[in-house]
């Protein structure tokens, strides 16, 4: 089964990064058709970059199975 690539809808960047997928699934819905680089949602959420981040490790840290 071929891996598929998303863009950020935001900025354009390609290919985002499985994290990047994964935050936005766990942040936005898990249904969600649109994604987002770390630095757009940050802005789409009115946060700071390093935040999102800081998200991430702690998803990843509980097991998450989006962030394996």
């Amino acid at each position: 089964m071929a891996k598929k690539i998303f863009s950020c809808v935001a900025c354009g960047k390609n290919p985002l990064t499985k994290n990047e997928v994964g935050i936005t699934k766990k942040l936005l819905g898990a249904k969600s058709r649109n994604f987002y680089c770390i630095d757009c949602l940050a802005a789409f959420l009115e946060v700071e970059p390093q935040d999102i981040r800081d998200k991430i490790e702690e998803f990843k840290n509980d097991g998450c199975k989006l962030f394996e």
